[in-house]
């Protein structure tokens, strides 16, 4: 009895890919399957000016120097600088839609324009504050500014 090499060959080659195929699937050794499983986000999903502890802002203000520039009540500065901080929300008014705390948080992580109101000079204010201050410093930052006075 002959057998033709070709259909042999076949056949052969027809064997080890399943056995490769085999290899590469889903399963684990004693047949369990792996499975992908989705995570769901239930919630909104924190943004950066959020979370922020306003009673820990006043230490970053301080800290940080803001009271040199600008005049800002609840801190009792006095800085005549930079723009007054007791005008936050009026200043956001008018070059932002969104939440006053991300119009603060953007005007301190990176500044200068929108956030800069006309009359005050736009190359003052330290371009660092986004990578310096601690995330935590930022959001208790942004919280105590929001605040106002």
């Amino acid at each position: 009895m002959r057998l033709d090499s070709a259909p042999v060959a076949r056949l052969l080659l027809l064997a080890a890919l399943a056995v490769v195929a085999a290899g590469c699937g889903d399963s684990l050794p004693g047949g369990k399957v792996v499975q992908a499983t989705p995570q769901t986000v239930i919630g909104a999903v924190a943004t950066p000016w959020t979370g922020g502890n306003a009673a820990g802002g006043l230490a970053v203000f301080n800290a940080s120097g803001c009271a040199a520039c600008h005049v800002f009540t609840p801190a009792h500065a006095t800085g005549k600088i930079g723009p007054d901080l007791d005008k936050l929300a009026s200043y956001a008014s008018h070059v932002h839609t969104g939440p006053l705390a991300e119009f603060i948080y953007n005007a301190i992580a990176s500044p200068p324009a929108p956030y800069v109101p006309a009359g005050f000079p736009t190359n003052v204010m330290p371009t660092t504050f986004g990578q310096t201050l601690k995330a935590k410093q930022l959001a208790d930052l942004v919280a105590f500014l929001a605040k106002g006075p």
